[in-house]
């Protein structure tokens, strides 16, 4: 007797980071977006980071990243996203390459009340021709402005897709990740010139 197997697929896994500056959201987007219950390599700010880590502005931060932030959403029986949440502090970049290997792309959240953070995201992912976004979370109490203004202050190609978000909410992390996964694919889609 022969037993039939099944044609079962593995799905397809896709890797994403999530970047941007100290404090901007990046370990609240992954844990509030991820099906699992999410890895994280958060350690307490203590003294020893007075003069190192710049505090201004998000004086309620008592932790940080040290090495990434791991999540997973599966996308039916076709996809697994894979999250990668950076450390946002600039001595932690050396691990910004180990993880941006075999990226789709990346998701940049934005503070306004720390909009120059971002550059060095930025210009990370410009430099290695990695797709982007740029996600303006919306923290109560921080500065409101209009995604344009936000564009301008940036200096962004405007083909590069710009939104608002608020990273503690699941469907507005979601939204944020399909914009991803879109202009990613369309990027993948144009003809190499």
């Amino acid at each position: 007797m022969v037993f039939a197997r099944s044609e079962r697929r593995l799905p397809t896994a896709i890797k994403i980071l999530v970047a941007g500056g100290f404090g901007a959201g990046k370990t609240t987007m992954v844990g509030a977006v991820s099906e699992t219950r999410p890895l994280r390599t958060e350690e307490v700010l203590t003294d020893r980071s007075v003069g190192i880590d710049d505090l201004s502005d998000v004086t309620q931060k008592k932790t940080t990243t040290v090495a990434m932030d791991f999540g997973r959403i599966t996308l039916g029986s076709d996809y697994v996203l894979y999250l990668f949440g950076t450390p946002g502090q600039e001595r932690f970049w050396f691990v910004w390459d180990e993880l941006a290997e075999g990226s789709l792309g990346a998701v940049i959240l934005a503070d306004t009340r720390r909009l120059a953070d971002c550059f060095p995201s930025v210009d990370y992912f410009e430099r290695r021709g990695t797709p982007f976004v740029v996600a303006v979370n919306c923290f109560e109490g921080s500065p409101s402005f209009e995604l344009a203004e936000v564009r301008l202050a940036l200096q962004l190609n405007p083909s590069i897709p710009i939104i608002m978000c608020d990273a503690r909410k699941r469907d507005s992390s979601r939204e944020v990740l399909v914009t991803l996964v879109e202009h990613s694919m369309k990027l993948r889609a144009q003809p190499v010139s």
